[in-house]
């Protein structure tokens, strides 16, 4: 495939590392003779043909900072296959005749639908959330764990010093891989998440538990797509005046997840991930989410990508349970 001119753009919510793949792109693109572009605000600014050429100086810098350069945004008008035809047909009188989406799974099924109607098209699998089918870790999870676990840590000294359960708020969307993991390696006493719902009778138990057995404080992971999520176990607590041996408290860590400084692990993940849909996207070899499975750089179909749910490794609340003990 004699592609000349590829644009870039970053969609869904943002993710730390996201930068580093925009970098990677860019200068992976330049090497092989291309001219670069950057589309600004995701989708929408690729409707509105809001292009930014970019270039290695543009770039230079930018792998140390988190969020997204040529900014995210939500843009729902573009399920619209009229939508989607127009765009294509600004794509074609701009000169760009490939496209790479840096984003989870909105962004992707925006990609695939693209990729549909015959335009080249590869992906980049990069949500804090990891719900992405094709890419066993994405872009930015790393950088949130160590975000939401240091914030865990942080609050366990409050806890400890008040005889306090917190309740704490993860990230996620509909799925539970954060929190999960944030338990676990976080040291928590219970944790919720959507794929394995208990309810907050089963909570208390287990926090009276702890008690019983000598602890003197509790943390409690909750997914923000649990049914009960942080606030709402707390409030449930403070009407049924449960007897839990702590105050409780609820701490929404929220958006803090998204915006820190990407770790080693993310900007490299971002490297060799954008860098590899350059090799993709030059070869031909459109139509794929390029992503990271059994430890090694993939592709993965986009009909594929689309067809198909990520599924959390729930055995891992067994190990949660037995760790808390």
């Amino acid at each position: 495939m004699n592609t000349k001119k590829v644009a870039i753009l970053t969609s869904g919510g943002d993710a730390p590392g996201m930068n580093a793949a925009i970098r990677a792109a860019t200068r992976v693109g330049i090497d092989k003779g291309w001219q670069i572009i950057g589309v600004r605000e995701g989708f929408r600014g690729l409707m509105n043909g809001d292009f930014l050429p970019l270039d290695a100086r543009l770039v230079g810098g930018i792998i140390t900072l988190g969020g997204t350069m040529l900014g995210s945004a939500r843009c729902p008008e573009f399920k619209d296959k009229t939508v989607q035809k127009e765009t294509l047909k600004l794509l074609e009188d701009h000169g760009v005749s490939g496209l790479i989406v840096i984003g989870g799974g909105g962004s992707q099924t925006g990609a695939a639908a693209l990729s549909n109607l015959g335009f080249p098209v590869v992906g980049v699998a990069s949500t804090i959330d990891n719900d992405l089918y094709g890419s066993e870790i994405t872009i930015g999870v790393d950088t949130a764990l160590n975000i939401a676990l240091e914030s865990i840590d942080r609050l366990r000294v409050t806890a400890l010093s008040h005889r306090r359960a917190f309740f704490v708020e993860v990230m996620g969307r509909d799925c539970g891989y954060l929190a999960l993991h944030c338990a676990i390696i976080g040291g928590a006493e219970a944790v919720v998440i959507p794929e394995a719902e208990i309810s907050p009778e089963k909570v208390v138990a287990e926090l009276r538990a702890a008690h019983e057995r000598g602890k003197r404080h509790a943390i409690v992971v909750v997914a923000e797509g649990a049914r009960y999520n942080a606030a709402g176990l707390v409030n449930y607590f403070k009407e049924h005046h449960e007897k839990l041996g702590y105050e409780a408290r609820a701490t929404v860590l929220g958006h803090v997840q998204r915006g820190g400084v990407p770790s080693a692990f993310d900007r490299m993940l971002a490297t060799q991930l954008s860098a590899a849909a350059v090799e993709h996207m030059i070869s031909g070899q459109h139509g794929v989410l390029i992503g990271l499975l059994k430890g090694q750089i993939a592709a993965t179909p986009y009909r594929e990508v689309v067809a198909n749910k990520k599924i959390l490794d729930v055995g891992l609340l067994e190990l949660a349970r037995v760790l808390s003990i």
